[in-house]
Parts: structure tokens; C-alpha cells; sequence
């Protein structure tokens, strides 16, 4: 009786145990030229299909990949776990990849891992042909994004870089319960549309230890919103930490509950942003803290821009209806590069209320940086026009 009950309890761990499987046993060469999407691929539908966990391991080398979709509405239930200690490297070619929506997509997963081994691995789009398209102005495919995670819940993203991405590097879209912590994002300065890490539509992200170079924003936190924690990012160049662009639809869901601590901003357009477009919106930002935050040389150090109007199209002569409330702006110090340190630039229509400053010290030339407040309302500390608000 005694030795059944070593076999059960035997099969019991053995079938519970994670499954691995190698992409180089499914044909795939590590040599950046062969093209290995077919055998990823294989990999996921082998993978999906096992009622166990599963853990995909990536080797070192460079793999060739076009687009690649891991679609979990059709596997099992379990985590799964993709451990890349290679480069993924996309074609050289943009337009193999540039109409696509994502270059990597997982969606409709709950449990997934997406991780460095023990070295740090890279994806790499080799997005920088297509910016120069772009600039050139030709028309071009608006490009792809380099790793995206939709409709999907309890997710982690550690130790990868993100190399020249075509568009956005990170996307968080309809997700719950996402934690990145240790990712790089790396592009140059001047690249077009390269945001580093995007959320929206998702609650409960966290996104620690975090270093962004890019051409836009370093992180960019769109509607529906709800739950977002950043601490410990690096971030420069780039356009900063935005909220926002808000209002671009006349209904929309609002941002809340969003805290960034212990920030580092370097020769950035902006320090830390709330931007909405200036036409009608249902949409809000309310419950925002930003704590704890260095700039270093940065064009907008603390800016609410509500009157957000690219090429003055679909919104001139109108005023934003985003209500941007409670928001707290704390130990912010460093050296602004423009005369104006502080720039809230509220809507007329919904003033803001709550804003609340303290302990923020800001230089522009070894002097004071100045503050320039409209239809801003709240309570002050520790900044240098006390009669903004």
C-alpha cells in the first residue's frame, strides 16, 4: 500500500512539473540569417497544447524572426514562461514587419513570463531604417511595436533589453496584475515615435529598476489606467514620464491611482507630464503622486500641458474636458534648462483642483527656475512663486 502511495504521489509531481522545451530541437538556427518563425511557432503550439507548465528556452545566438503572435485563447490553462538568453533580431527590411500592429504579441494568456537567463537578452528591430524613412518624408509603414502584452493577466517582464524598436518598444494593453522590472529600452534621441514602455486600459502594473533611452516618451500612461506603480526609472533622452495625451476621444476612460518615486530625468524634453488634447473629453487623471524625483538639464521639469494641439488640427478654439484632480507633486529638485521650471497649463472649462507642491527646488542658471500657473488650483510648498496656485 505504502509503495502505490510513492507511485501516486510520483506521477502527481511528475505531471505537475514544468515541461521544457528548446527552440533549436524544433529546427531553429541561431545564426541572425535563417529565418526561425516557423519553428517558434511550432514551439507555442506544442507549448499551448500541454497541460502542464511550460517553460520555452531561447539559447544564445541570433534568431531571425518576422511577426510572431502567441495567442493563449486556445491553449490549455497554465503559466508558461519564455526564457531568452539569444538576440531576437527582425529583418532588416522594415516593411517586412512595418504594417504589422506588433512584432511580438502574446495575448489572452494568464501566466505569463517573459525573461532574461543569465545573460541580458535583446530584441532587436533594427527600427533605424525605418526612422530615416519617416524623416525623409515618404511614405512609409507607421511600424511595428516591438513587444506587446493585450488581454492578458498576472505577467512578468524581467532582465530584457529592448534595441531600435520601429514604434513603441513595450506595450501594456487590456492587461491586470503586470510587473516588468530590469528592462533597458534603447534608441537614439531623435528617433520618431519610439515610447518606451506604454500602459493603458490595465490595473495593477508595476514597473521597477527600469533604465529608458528613447525618441518619446520614456514611459506614456494612456486612458483606463487604474493602478500603475513606477520606481527606480532612468530616463533620458526622451520625452519623459506622460500622462496622457488624454481627450482624444469624447468618451474615454479615465487614468487614476498612478505613483512614480525615485526618478531620474537627463537632458529630457520633460521631466514629468500630464497632457490632454484641447477639445471635449469625458475622460480624467485624478490621484496621481509623483514623489522623489531628479532632473537633470530637463526643458519642462514639471509640466500639466491641457491645451495639447498637434498641427492645430480637430481642436483649435476648443478647451480640454479632462478634469485632472489630487495630484501631488513632492522632493522634485534638479536644474530645468528654460527659464520656467513649473508649467501648469490647465482648462479653463475644468480647472485643475488639488494640485499640491512640496519641497520642490528647481535651478535655471544658478538661479531660481520660475513658475507659470493658469486655472490651476491647490495648496503649495516649497516652490518658488508661492501665488501660482
Amino acid at each position: 500500500m505504502a509503495s502505490l502511495l510513492v507511485l501516486f504521489v510520483f506521477f502527481f509531481i511528475s505531471s505537475c512539473s514544468a515541461q521544457s522545451y528548446n527552440v533549436l530541437s524544433f529546427g531553429a538556427k541561431p545564426d541572425g540569417k535563417t529565418d526561425a518563425t516557423k519553428e517558434f511557432m511550432a514551439v507555442w503550439k506544442t507549448s499551448c497544447a500541454s497541460s502542464r507548465p511550460v517553460t520555452i528556452v531561447v539559447p544564445k545566438g541570433r534568431f531571425l524572426l518576422r511577426s510572431l503572435n502567441f495567442d493563449g485563447s486556445k491553449c490549455k490553462p497554465k503559466p508558461i514562461t519564455l526564457r531568452i538568453e539569444g538576440t531576437l533580431v527582425a529583418p532588416a527590411d522594415y516593411r517586412v514587419i512595418g504594417n504589422e500592429d506588433y512584432w511580438i504579441l502574446f495575448q489572452h494568456l494568464d501566466g505569463v513570463t517573459v525573461y532574461g537567463g543569465h545573460v541580458f537578452p535583446v530584441l532587436d528591430a533594427q527600427g533605424t531604417s525605418l526612422w530615416g524613412c519617416k524623416k525623409s518624408g515618404k511614405n512609409c509603414p507607421r511600424g511595428a511595436t516591438t513587444i506587446g502584452f493585450q488581454s492578458s493577466n498576472n505577467v512578468v517582464v524581467s532582465g530584457l533589453t529592448s534595441l531600435n524598436s520601429q514604434m513603441f518598444h513595450v506595450v501594456i494593453n487590456g492587461c491586470n496584475n503586470v510587473k516588468l522590472k530590469g528592462v533597458k529600452v534603447l534608441a537614439a534621441g531623435n528617433s520618431p515615435n519610439t515610447d518606451g514602455i506604454h500602459v493603458q486600459s490595465s490595473s495593477i502594473v508595476s514597473i521597477f529598476n527600469t533604465k529608458i533611452s528613447t525618441g518619446d516618451d520614456c514611459v506614456s500612461i494612456g486612458p483606463g489606467t487604474n493602478g500603475l506603480w513606477i520606481e527606480n526609472v532612468a530616463c533620458g533622452p526622451g520625452h519623459g514620464i506622460s500622462i496622457g495625451s488624454l481627450g482624444k476621444d469624447a468618451v474615454e476612460s479615465g487614468v487614476q491611482n498612478v505613483t512614480v518615486k525615485t526618478a531620474t530625468f537627463t537632458g529630457t524634453q520633460n521631466g514629468v507630464r500630464i497632457k490632454t488634447w484641447a477639445r471635449p473629453s469625458s475622460g480624467f487623471a485624478r490621484n496621481i503622486r509623483f514623489h522623489h524625483c531628479v532632473m537633470n538639464n530637463v526643458d519642462n521639469p514639471i509640466i500639466i500641458d491641457q491645451n495639447y494641439c498637434p498641427r492645430n488640427e480637430n481642436c483649435p478654439r476648443q478647451v480640454s474636458g479632462i478634469k485632472i484632480s489630487d495630484v501631488l507633486f513632492v522632493d522634485i529638485h534638479g536644474t530645468s534648462a528654460t527659464e520656467v521650471g513649473v508649467r501648469l497649463d490647465c482648462s479653463p472649462k475644468k480647472p485643475c483642483t488639488g494640485i499640491r507642491l512640496k519641497d520642490v527646488k528647481l535651478s535655471y542658471r544658478n538661479k531660481p527656475a520660475a513658475s507659470a500657473c493658469v486655472h490651476a488650483g491647490g495648496i503649495e510648498a516649497g516652490l518658488f512663486q508661492p501665488n501660482c496656485l
